[in-house]
């Protein structure tokens, strides 16, 4: 064991965490084949099966779930390590996970969630995977569903709705579609399209961001959160809202944390900024002159 690189372990809890190849890979860098034989070596260095392997994914064995609690208690001891030292100097950095769209109204907003005489920096990590906070990859993450870890503090920020959107006055209202593509739509929205309208999807993308993009050139239409589409004057809404996709919002962060000044400062903006959204998040549009 101590001639296995550190980087193989790195790379294990991609894979425990994530439930695979597919995942493992968009948040490493590496191929899904790359990463197989990875985890196919360092199984044959521990002596140990880690995975049980099958077309759904990987699924952990008794000593795959024993090697990753002891690789998260030295992940924890580490970040307890880092926040220590960061909470007794100047010039800290509170991390930030959100997903994309969450993201963009951060970036849209940044006064708000950062004031030009605060002494800390901002780190902001965008991506559709769970914002990890249990073992300090992240201070504060945005999710969709209240956490279940006992070391985790959650605030409820509201409901979010999703809908369908098109170009505003095309011409062509028909039925193609535009997505992100199947390994890439991790969130429940962006595998709508490809469970009712997988025959009619024109063009695929590997980011969220540019699904608007593509409908403000006419390529088709989306599933977009309706604080996105509603706010943007050349989209409109195509029929209802998709209740099947409408979930909570929550902003998250480690219970031993939460309190240190800075992400303080920033969770409690953050919440201000993401509440005043409350209508919008909802579905409820906003009214035009």
């Amino acid at each position: 064991m101590k001639d296995t690189p550190w980087d193989s372990f790195q790379l294990f809890l991609h894979v425990a965490r994530l439930g695979g190849l597919t995942g493992a890979s968009a948040s490493s860098g590496l191929s899904p084949a790359t990463i197989g034989r990875r985890m196919l070596d360092l199984e044959q260095e521990l002596g140990r099966g880690l995975f049980s392997r099958s077309q759904t994914g990987y699924r952990l064995t008794p000593d795959g779930q024993a090697l990753l609690d002891h690789l998260q208690e030295m992940e924890a001891a580490a970040r307890k390590v880092e926040s220590w030292r960061k909470a007794g100097s100047v010039g800290a950095t509170v991390r930030i996970a959100a997903g994309t769209w969450i993201a963009w109204l951060l970036t849209e907003n940044f006064s708000a969630v950062r004031k030009p005489g605060d002494s800390f920096a901002i780190s902001l990590t965008i991506g559709e995977t769970r914002a990890n906070l249990s073992y300090r990859e992240s201070d504060i993450g945005i999710r969709a569903f209240e956490p279940e870890e006992s070391n985790l503090a959650a605030r409820l920020l509201g409901e979010v709705a999703y809908a369908v959107y098109a170009r505003r006055n095309a011409s062509d209202l028909d039925e193609r579609w535009v997505a992100v593509g199947e390994e890439d739509a991790i969130s429940n929205y962006l595998r709508w399209p490809h469970r009712n309208a997988a025959g009619r999807i024109a063009a695929t993308v590997n980011r969220p961001r540019s699904l608007a993009e593509l409908v403000r050139a006419g390529a088709g239409r989306a599933v977009l959160p309706c604080f996105v589409g509603d706010l943007d004057p050349e989209l409109q809404r195509i029929g209802a809202e998709l209740p099947e996709l409408r979930h909570r919002q929550w902003i998250v962060m480690n219970n031993e944390d939460r309190h240190r000044p800075e992400i303080r400062t920033v969770a409690d903006r953050m919440t201000k900024l993401l509440k005043s959204y409350g209508d919008l998040f909802a579905g409820k549009r906003p009214s035009r002159s």
